[in-house]
């Protein structure tokens, strides 16, 4: 740590020399390592090292950033000197800045994201081995696109020239495979995954492939349904999707452009009473977390949908300028660009309902378990993707579904959900099963 605090401390020191009135430095060292076995043989092996620097300076209000792989001693010598020549051509940004004194953060909470054992070769290589033979075990599965496994390190320190400092690191194991089912013409595939902090948090690779061989298994002889409208059911591994959706059209950046459907809600109910979305940097081990944000801010937990009511944006500096008021801590940032607003973990409360409640008056209607496509517009809020999943008959699934596009607005489909009370955290954006009334579903 004292190394990494010298390096930062020396290169703000000579961007300031340079002619900087401000600046602000990222040192990001990373090691990583990934196994992928195939129909039972090892297919790759691989394991990387790497260091990147960022420098950010301001002279008056021009920025510019310069970044390098390199440390030499010559290659970061002249990285001060010349950013600051570049800053100088740049065109003034009245909202460019170093995040305020006051809003940095002073006390860093530990927050137990770095597991200190990097696992071997060997044992990546038995839980890529594992996870596909558990999923090639299950009755119905003919072939394997691969199982998988990973580690990753990084390590982050950030100075400023305000005399902040901050340095956390997070570690990431990961396991998964995809598998078919089926054969001839009538192939289906699917996937699972589980990724965690910690070694002894990550789920076994045996439950997540057959998980994913169960998945696809069930997808076998899929029907296709007519045009109608429906309740649509979405499966906890794509309702995150819509919490998703609600980050990007809340984010500063897109408020400040005018560019986001929800840029007139502030302050307004937008879901259901009673529903509460909820972004944590704080949350112990979890897959997004950190300490303080990517200006250095003090940052903390926030519920940003509280009682179905639209708190607040998510704002870096800069955003926060723009529209007059403060950071709320949501900066996130590369070695090679400026901060941009960006959620940490995620996630839609649970609500009360089992996922057999919330199915068990629908007559008719589809539970999703697959999207395909990308087609949300941000600005108007239509929203119509491709998707795939099961028919609900009388309270209960009946039969796979497949070839289908789902379609509404996101407004319309917010105000309309429920969610059930299965919420589990899985991934850095989490939603329990969610049921969303009065949906158009283009079928055959």
């Amino acid at each position: 740590m004292d190394k990494q605090q010298d390096i930062l401390a020396a290169l703000l020191g000579a961007a300031r020399a340079a002619g900087a009135d401000a600046a602000d430095a990222l040192l990001v060292n990373s090691v990583s390592a990934s196994v992928s076995y195939r129909l039972g043989k090892l297919e790759d092996l691989e394991r990387a090292e790497s260091s990147d620097l960022g420098l950010r300076v301001f002279v008056g209000r021009r920025v510019a950033f310069i970044s390098t792989t390199d440390f030499s001693r010559d290659t970061i010598d002249a990285l001060p000197g010349r950013v600051v020549a570049m800053a100088k051509l740049a065109p003034e940004d009245k909202f460019a800045g170093l995040a305020p004194k006051e809003r940095l953060a002073r006390e860093l909470p530990s927050l137990d994201l770095e597991d200190a054992q990097e696992p071997s070769a060997d044992t990546l290589i038995e839980r890529a081995r594992d996870v596909e033979a558990a999923a090639m075990a299950v009755p119905g599965i003919a072939n394997s696109e691969g199982g998988g496994a990973s580690f990753q390190r990084n390590a982050i320190a950030f100075a400023t020239s305000e005399g902040f400092f901050g340095r956390y690191a997070a570690t990431t194991h990961s396991v998964g495979v995809a598998v078919l089912a089926g054969e001839g013409v009538d192939m289906q595939m699917d996937h699972d995954s589980a990724s965690a902090r910690h070694a002894g948090d990550l789920e076994a690779a045996e439950q997540v492939g057959k998980r994913a061989a169960d998945r696809a298994v069930s997808k076998l002889n899929p029907r296709k349904i007519k045009s109608q409208r429906l309740p649509i059911v979405f499966a906890p591994r794509v309702s995150n999707g819509l919490i998703g959706h609600l980050s990007s059209a809340i984010s500063g950046n897109s408020i400040a452009r005018g560019v986001s459907f929800l840029k007139d809600a502030m302050g307004q109910k937008i879901f259901a009473a009673g529903i509460r979305v909820v972004d944590d940097p704080h949350r112990m081990r979890g897959l997004r977390s950190k300490p303080f944000d990517g200006e250095g801010v003090a940052n903390k937990r926030r519920a940003l949908i509280e009682d179905g009511v639209l708190t607040t944006w998510l704002l870096d500096c800069a955003s926060a300028r723009q529209l007059g008021l403060e950071t709320t801590g949501h900066a996130a940032r590369g070695t090679g660009g400026p901060p941009a607003p960006s959620p940490t973990n995620l996630y839609m409360e649970a609500g009360r309902l089992s996922p057999e409640a919330l199915i068990a008056d629908i007559k008719e209607g589809l539970y999703v378990t697959d999207l395909m496509g990308m087609g949300v517009n941000q600005v108007t809020g239509d929203y119509s993707r491709g998707a795939a999943g099961f028919w609900i008959e009388n309270g209960c699934v009946a039969f796979p579904v497949a070839e289908v596009t789902i379609a509404g607005n996101l407004k319309d489909m917010f105000t309309n959900l429920t969610p059930a009370d299965d919420l589990m955290f899985r991934y850095s954006v989490n939603a329990p099963t969610l049921r969303v009334e009065g949906m158009t579903v283009a079928g055959a």
